[in-house]
């Protein structure tokens, strides 16, 4: 056989099983379709139109279609459960065999062979008839896998083929790996998934230095903003191609513990997706940065001049390498209103920075660029129970993840009797001084359990 020829039975085998898999989806006029191309004889249309005359006859034929999956014969027993007495009759009528008074019946593929070939339907082999009845011709689950392997093969030399030249092509190996990993209907979706996943790695947005919003990114790619949300099987899909990607590269993010939901969203920034809206942001003040091709951003040298505070977004933040501050060194608070105290001292000339609450990925991003150019951290946190938890995991994520310098700024039992306001604190709220184990906090964690008050950062004299 020729490859033209090997081509043109493997396209058959191709359709073949892409309507076998229809066909047990439960597309149940497959087979009525089907059976205007099938070139059937008198005889055959009369044995077709005897066994569907009985639903019966569709649960002993699906089991040896099913028989005949695994074994790749007309061979094994079907039995049938439940039966009712008008098919008991049928059965009898059939098989010439009284069966009278039973519920379960097991018919060996002999038994029916032989039945079949005493029939007026003699000339209908049952592999002839199985053809008939679901509009294809059984196949063994070996051969079909042997078929789809090949056939998957040519997909794969195909699409080779078409990126050749492109990241896709570089990480096909990968995109194979993720795309066996998720179970798809047919070749069909399965060539499909191959496409999608090529075509997002060749248009991740960093290869054109831009960052977009992944409802844009997810539109460009595929017409549909939601197609990648994150329950959505295509947004699992991308997720595990990017950080195969990221992988290839050498760019995975550190998985931490501590801030657990930065993993997915680093690794889609990482490669220029943003998950987060505009309200992502970090306020810095006396720095300057250095951007991914060396240069240094002229917006922050501007501010840096004036002395003013700026607002970063995560956009910003994505196109530096490193952030660079005064002696080595900045101080991080909370609150806002302390960040324009502080920043408003020009006598101190400090470089700060304003967390704003919980960290979000904007201050985890800054503080990996400032660890990168070798920063000294200076944290002033809140004084209640989550702003010690916030510095604490502050401390651990600086010091353990990004080897950093990190140093507890206004934290002391001194500090907390100067903040201290009427504010009760929950008990609730002080179960969470249970989680506080940094050595460095414990005073001002006994403080917080006797005196049960809240302390606020504004009325400490900040130096």
């Amino acid at each position: 056989m020729n490859q033209q020829e090997q081509d043109k039975d493997l396209e058959e085998c191709w359709e073949q099983e892409k309507n076998l898999l229809e066909c047990q989806d439960g597309e149940k006029d497959l087979a009525e379709r089907q059976e205007q191309e099938l070139k059937m004889s008198q005889i055959e249309r009369e044995c077709l139109i005897y066994f569907r005359s009985n639903p019966m006859w569709k649960r002993l034929l699906r089991g040896f279609w099913e028989k005949y999956r695994s074994y790749g014969a007309f061979s094994g027993s079907v039995v049938l459960r439940g039966l009712a007495e008008d098919e008991v009759g049928e059965l009898e009528g059939f098989f010439a065999k009284s069966f009278h008074g039973k519920k379960s019946v097991s018919i060996s593929a002999t038994r029916f062979s032989d039945a079949l070939a005493d029939s007026r339907f003699a000339q209908v082999v049952p592999e002839r008839l199985l053809e008939l009845y679901f509009g294809q011709k059984p196949i063994a689950k070996r051969t079909q896998q042997q078929i789809r392997d090949q056939l998957r093969e040519k997909i794969v030399t195909e699409l080779l083929n078409t990126y050749r030249g492109t990241p896709a092509e570089m990480l096909f190996s990968a995109l194979l790996d993720v795309v066996n990993s998720v179970r798809t209907a047919s070749d069909k979706a399965w060539r499909g998934q191959l496409i999608l996943g090529a075509e997002v790695l060749n248009h991740l947005p960093y290869r054109t230095d831009e960052t977009l919003y992944l409802a844009v990114f997810a539109a460009r790619m595929t017409g549909n903003p939601h197609a990648f949300d994150q329950n959505c099987p295509q947004g699992r899909f991308i997720y595990q191609l990017i950080q195969r990607e990221l992988a290839v590269r050498g760019y995975l993010p550190h998985r931490s513990e501590l801030f657990p939901a930065f993993y997915r969203k680093k690794c889609f920034l990482n490669v220029g997706i943003l998950l987060d809206d505009v309200s992502n942001y970090t306020m810095l003040s006396g720095v300057r940065a250095q951007k991914k091709d060396g240069d240094y951003h002229a917006g922050l040298d501007g501010f840096l001049a004036e002395n003013d505070m700026v607002q970063m977004p995560l956009t910003v933040l994505n196109r530096l390498e490193r952030i660079l501050c005064r002696d080595h060194g900045i101080y991080i608070v909370e609150n806002p209103s302390v960040f324009a105290e502080i920043c408003g001292n020009s006598q101190k000339n400090r470089s700060c920075m304003c967390m704003n609450g919980q960290p979000r990925l904007a201050g985890l991003v800054a503080l990996e660029l400032l660890a990168a150019a070798g920063t000294s951290v200076f944290y002033a946190g809140d004084f209640d129970p989550e702003g010690l938890l916030i510095a604490q995991k502050l401390a651990h994520y600086y010091r353990d993840t990004l080897h950093g310098s990190f140093n507890y700024w206004h934290l002391t039992p001194e500090d907390y009797r100067k903040s201290c306001s009427g504010k009760i604190i929950s008990e609730k709220r002080l179960k969470i001084l249970d989680r506080i184990t940094d050595a460095e906090l414990i005073p001002i964690v006994q403080m917080m359990r006797e005196t049960r008050l809240a302390g606020y950062q504004e009325k400490i004299e900040w130096s």
